[in-house]
């Protein structure tokens, strides 16, 4: 019912009102971009001010007949508004216009359901369509109707929108339980890679950052990335291996845009719950949108939403290949990374995020020698395979091998604790004191004598 979209575009009318009693604003050209996104074929923008929506058609009596002068122009088949309608003034907008009229949670809905792909991901836009389609129920057709006296007479003993409110419910609560199942495996998937010690990196970052091009770039995988909105909704996780670290599992998720809807948040929880439960988060920015501080505040307010306010992030500024910038890593006082500046489409600044990703899942990196036994070669591979070794010597006498490693802070602990020996680290032998020279005379002066 939901998943069968037709192939070619809808002309549409676009309407963005500024309300001067909202101190948020809804933005126009994101509004532009949601449109062509979801297929449609913008053939006129309206837009006006109001100090609050009217109650019945959401805008006043004259730019609703500039809107439907619009409509009979252009012979438009949809209208698209920048805003929340309620069903009444839908309906009576619907009635006025003599066409579809679908607010922005409508559009967005419609986004989701052309890109899901998966059955968890169809479960999910189902679920929040649903819920949606449940405050806009109408009566179309009057052949179900309450008993009537008669032979021949008696109905159901239902309305048609009693029926479709009863069938609605059952269907929520039979995805309710399909969604149940995936969140339970979810987190036996969390729970295994808990026991393997693997840490999960998750993507974040609002639509269109270029997530899904970056989780690509890393992990060499052939994901669907494109430059619209919500080009990625089902939750991909691939394994990739770190510098001085090991094994990770990194994560690409949905974006988040302003305003994003309530249901949809609620939908898609099992699939965010990669998110609030990874051990870190690359904050994907696009360095390129001159609002992107806005964006990043709009992403923390999901991110609180969630639960996932307080997973460390590393801010990872894409797109830097449109300024003309280097890509380069940034620290705080202590050393610690913050941010860094990549480009997901050529490849630059990759090594510095991985770098980044490495230091701040092992908590700092150290450089050590460690001491095992020829016996220990397994031990030694392994070093080998996480990128551990530096410099290997081998003692002729013992047969012992001499590692010189680089490694998470963590892991030599690790180490230390199962009887792995560590060589003290040599104390720097003091510089020779050096002759103090008189320029002006251009003799020697000895330092103690002086």
């Amino acid at each position: 019912m939901f998943f069968e979209r037709p192939d070619s575009g809808e002309l549409s009318i676009l309407v963005h009102i500024d309300l001067t009693a909202e101190v948020e604003q809804e933005d126009p050209a994101e509004f532009e971009e949601l449109a062509l996104s979801a297929g449609a074929v913008p053939v006129e923008y309206i837009t006006g001010t109001r100090r609050q929506p009217s109650p019945s058609h959401f805008v006043g009596s004259g730019k609703l007949e500039e809107i439907a002068e619009a409509v009979r122009a252009h012979r438009a088949e949809l209208v698209l508004f920048n805003h929340s309608l309620s069903p009444s003034q839908e309906r009576n907008l619907e009635s006025y216009l003599k066409c579809r009229v679908l607010d922005r949670t409508g559009l967005i809905l419609d986004i989701f359901a052309q890109r899901a792909r998966s059955h968890e991901g169809k479960l999910q836009v189902e679920l929040a369509q649903l819920k949606h389609l449940s405050t806009r129920l109408k009566r179309g057709w009057t052949h179900l109707d309450r008993q009537k006296g008669g032979i021949g007479m008696r109905g159901a003993g239902e309305t048609q929108l009693e029926l479709d409110q009863r069938m609605i419910g059952q269907r929520i609560k039979a995805i309710h339980k399909s969604l149940d199942k995936v969140r339970a495996q979810r987190q036996q998937g969390r729970r295994s890679r808990e026991r393997a010690e693997v840490d999960t990196v998750s993507l974040v970052g609002y639509t269109n950052a270029g997530k899904s091009t970056l989780f690509n770039q890393l992990t060499q995988a052939n994901i669907y990335a494109a430059d619209q909105l919500f080009a990625t909704l089902d939750s991909t996780l691939r394994r990739i291996a770190l510098p001085n670290f090991g094994a990770a599992v990194i994560a690409d998720t949905v974006g988040f845009i302003s305003h994003l809807p309530h249901g949809l948040v609620e939908a898609f929880r099992a699939t965010l719950e990669e998110s609030s439960s990874a051990s870190l988060l690359l904050h994907v920015v696009d360095a390129a949108n001159a609002d992107y501080a806005d964006y990043m505040g709009k992403v923390d307010e999901v991110l609180l939403e969630i639960s996932a306010d307080s997973v460390p992030q590393l801010q990872v500024f894409n797109k830097i290949d449109l300024m003309d910038l280097e890509p380069r890593l940034q620290r705080d006082s202590s050393g610690k990374p913050t941010r860094v500046f990549v480009s997901a489409k050529t490849g630059a600044g990759m090594d510095l995020l991985l770098t980044a990703v490495s230091e701040l899942l092992a908590d700092g990196i150290v450089q050590e020698t460690v001491v095992i036994q020829p016996a220990q070669a397994r031990l030694r591979s392994q070093f080998y395979e996480r990128g551990y070794i530096e410099q290997e010597d081998v003692d002729t006498e013992t047969g012992n091998y001499h590692l010189q490693l680089k490694l998470p802070r963590t892991e030599l602990e690790r180490l230390r604790k199962n009887g792995i020996h560590v060589l003290p680290r040599q104390k720097p032998q003091p510089l020779p004191e050096l002759p103090v020279v008189d320029e002006g005379t251009d003799m020697t002066i000895d330092r103690q004598s002086a």
